[in-house]
């Protein structure tokens, strides 16, 4: 797919510091979806190949207020672990992406129906006439390409992620597991996720032990 690069003037880049380390904040605004998005990164990634990525889609009830309905805090955190560990890596954190695609006031709503009629993640968006998800990881693919990096190993368990972001052009090496334990408050979520949209969370059969996010295996794309 061809596709156009992040103008200059609509990046900024500084030392963040935080409570796991130094990173580089790379703000930038997306010349496709207008969104203002950042990537973190680690160590030295220009020129590299098999950086250790995540791509991370916006949630507010869970990056922010540590909400258990879902992963994504967890996912977040555990990431970023890795990418310590690692000594290099980047996150990306993309905007937009609330509710797979569709907002805050429309997830909220669909949590309503989940918890008063027993939808799951997918029919409780469609049953109020939303798309399941509309995200587009075309911001990732061209901040990746700003910083230089070569190939990716995609720190993700959803395999649509993997093709998105290679029909972008991204090569991808691996796709590295990010499994999060399986509790009574996330059971449903993570279920819905693997039966229906076809997430790789073998934790499900055999519950992750403890520590275990971000430790599992890679999980190779090719060959």
């Amino acid at each position: 797919m061809r596709d156009q690069g992040i103008d200059q003037k609509d990046i900024a880049e500084a030392d963040l510091r935080t409570r796991r380390g130094v990173f580089r904040a790379v703000a930038f605004r997306d010349p496709v979806d207008g969104h203002e998005h950042m990537a973190l990164v680690r160590g030295d990634v220009e020129g590299r190949e098999n950086v250790l990525v995540r791509m991370h889609s916006e949630c507010m009830t869970g990056d922010i207020f540590a909400a258990t309905r879902c992963e994504c805090g967890d996912q977040l955190g555990a990431a970023l672990d890795a990418i310590v560990r690692e000594g290099a890596g980047v996150l990306v954190y993309l905007r937009g992406h609330e509710g797979r695609g569709i907002g805050l006031v429309a997830k909220v709503r669909t949590h309503i129906l989940q918890d008063d009629q027993g939808l799951d993640t997918v029919d409780s968006a469609t049953a109020i006439g939303l798309p399941v998800d509309v995200r587009d990881y075309g911001p990732a693919a061209r901040v990746l390409r700003h910083l230089g990096v070569r190939s990716v190993r995609l720190l993700s368990n959803n395999p649509v992620k993997v093709s998105a972001l290679e029909s972008y052009g991204i090569a991808i090496a691996a796709r590295v597991p990010l499994l999060v334990p399986v509790s009574d408050d996330n059971v449903r979520y993570l279920t819905a996720k693997r039966d229906r949209l076809g997430h790789d969370l073998p934790q499900l059969e055999a519950p992750a032990l403890d520590g275990a996010i971000g430790e599992a295996p890679v999980s190779e794309v090719h060959g």
